[in-house]
């Protein structure tokens, strides 16, 4: 264990204490940590590792990878994210802005798989971002596949094409594009009636990603609360404590989306809605007071 080095972690606080202590007592197998083999840097089990050390083990479960750096980094944010203690809403975005430098042209979709956020926070990390090169107009897909951001600049050129070679395939004139035949079928459709080749809605498609973001409270979707939920459920140091299992019974209580707070406001008897107006005010500042508290809090071993 002695040539595994530490380093270049997702995390801003790179050693958790508490969590290693944790990993030290607990009687299960843990999984084998994660090893970049070109620098023997640990990509995920930095706790594992240092529970292992302590116990005075001179062996540890390994499995290598052997991409790149920049790869390796976006294995050990997915890791991060899947099992253990998970990273934060802030390391996780930081990991998002990073990924996002290393891959513009990986898609939404792709960088939310890797770093447990929704695909709508991606987007706005994206358009606040001076990682996105505004020269990629295309983007990578979960099946691999490359396909525009926007079809706008695809169907004007498919109606340039059209026009100067009416005889051309649709499907030659989607390959020469990028577009899809199906879309270059709608282009022609469009033409023949006379409209503007490009929708109001494609137009404004792109634009409306980058605003979309903007309702969310405090930064965070329904799908991000989702998804920090899952991974903090795993987290061993919360799961197997009486103070963390009160911690997650009292998260899960409150996690109510949209859709069911619509209803309660619609059903509660309107005699009641004064009263829990003024409750749920309560809650929020007393809340808003103990995340403060939680900020404030000096790191382990300080």
């Amino acid at each position: 264990m002695s040539t595994l080095s530490i380093g270049n972690s997702p995390r801003s606080t790179c050693v958790d204490e508490a969590h290693v202590q944790v990993l030290n007592e607990s009687v299960a197998e843990l999984p084998p940590i994660i090893v970049h083999r070109a620098t023997m840097r640990v990509i995920d089990g930095v706790h594992r590792l240092l529970a292992a050390r302590a116990a005075g083990a001179d062996e540890i479960r390994v499995r290598f990878f052997d991409g790149d750096e920049k790869s390796a980094f976006v294995v050990g944010v997915r890791a991060n994210t899947a099992h253990g203690l998970p990273l934060s809403l802030a390391e996780r975005k930081r990991a998002a802005v990073r990924i996002l430098r290393d891959y513009p042209e990986w898609s939404d979709r792709v960088i939310a798989l890797a770093t447990g956020l929704s695909a709508r926070t991606v987007s706005g990390l994206r358009g606040c971002s001076t990682a996105e090169d505004p020269r990629l107009d295309s983007r990578v897909g979960l099946d691999g596949r490359r396909r525009p951001v926007s079809t706008e600049g695809g169907r004007r050129l498919a109606s340039e094409m059209l026009t100067a070679q009416p005889d051309a395939s649709i499907r030659e004139i989607a390959r020469a594009t990028g577009i899809s035949p199906g879309t270059v079928k709608d282009v022609r459709d469009r033409m023949d009636q006379g409209l503007d080749p490009v929708p109001a809605q494609a137009r404004s498609a792109h634009r409306a990603g980058s605003r979309r973001q903007k309702s969310d409270h405090n930064g965070l979707s329904p799908e991000d609360v989702a998804a920090l939920l899952r991974g903090i459920h795993r987290d061993p140091s919360l799961r197997f404590t009486d103070t963390g299992r009160l911690v997650l019974r009292w998260l899960d209580a409150n996690a109510i989306g949209s859709t069911e707070r619509e209803r309660l406001v619609a059903d509660l008897p309107a005699h009641t809605a004064g009263v829990i107006a003024e409750l749920a005010r309560w809650y929020a500042a007393d809340l808003t007071e103990f995340a403060a508290r939680l900020e404030g809090r000096p790191p382990p071993g300080a």
